[in-house]
């Protein structure tokens, strides 16, 4: 995360993430002086995400103290959370957006019964599944609609981005009942005709090892890598 902020934002410059769950996003902000932005549906992970950039900015004044940044740092400056609906980013008066970085629910699946996903979370103390709400993109079952809003989201995401400003979307595809859905690459093919995809970097969870699961006769293994797709407003 701090290493794509860095590389596409300047010090000083304002980053959005429109779905920014607990905060990692903007504890990432606050690592690399960069102004941070961050809107969340669920007021459960607004209220995690305020606790922890208060946590990382006392953290981050401490190690200042009487001391000047690192080079490359501005003076600290809070993120900002929004608690609201990323479908409607428009009414929410933002500035324009030097940067853009997301990782959007990977369609339903934390609902899917018996996911590897779904057990690691619990084994982990985590949320089976990220809420109840009827807005949440999360609870979508049908995957042409649940890609449909994400486009929604991402055109909100585009109208306040500068020109030339960039976008990272971190998302892999997905394994559903013997079916396999290419959510990374739909995600590509659609929001390509609103940005310009220039390049994709993967992203591999090393700390899982490979598995083989047998759906009816044919061999799939499990997923852990993701891709980072980058695209830019021109």
């Amino acid at each position: 995360m701090s290493g794509f902020i860095r590389f596409f934002t300047k010090s000083g410059q304002t980053v959005l993430d429109p779905m920014v769950g607990t905060g990692s996003t903007l504890l990432a902000c606050i690592s690399t002086g960069r102004k941070g932005i961050g809107v969340e549906l669920n007021p459960k992970y607004v209220a995690i995400a305020r606790e922890r950039i208060a946590d990382a900015l006392n953290t981050e004044r401490k190690g200042q103290d009487g001391m000047t940044p690192p080079t490359g740092r501005t003076s600290l400056t809070s993120p900002m959370i929004i608690e609201g609906d990323a479908r409607r980013l428009d009414e929410l008066d933002l500035p324009e957006i030097d940067y853009c970085i997301t990782s959007p629910p990977y369609w339903d699946m934390l609902r899917a019964k018996g996911a590897g996903t779904q057990k690691r979370r619990q084994e982990a103390g985590l949320d089976v599944f990220y809420s109840s709400d009827k807005r949440d993109l999360g609870n979508i079952a049908e995957y042409d609609r649940f890609v449909d809003e994400l486009v929604v989201v991402f055109s909100k995401v585009h109208a306040v981005m500068r020109v030339g400003a960039y976008l990272t979307v971190v998302v892999k595809n997905v394994k559903k009942k013997g079916r396999v859905y290419p959510l990374a690459w739909d995600i590509g093919k659609r929001l390509g005709e609103v940005f310009a995809l220039k390049d994709e970097r993967i992203w591999c969870q090393g700390d899982q090892r490979l598995a083989p699961y047998g759906i009816g006769n044919a061999w799939v293994s499990n997923t852990f890598h993701h891709y980072c797709l980058n695209f830019r407003k021109e």
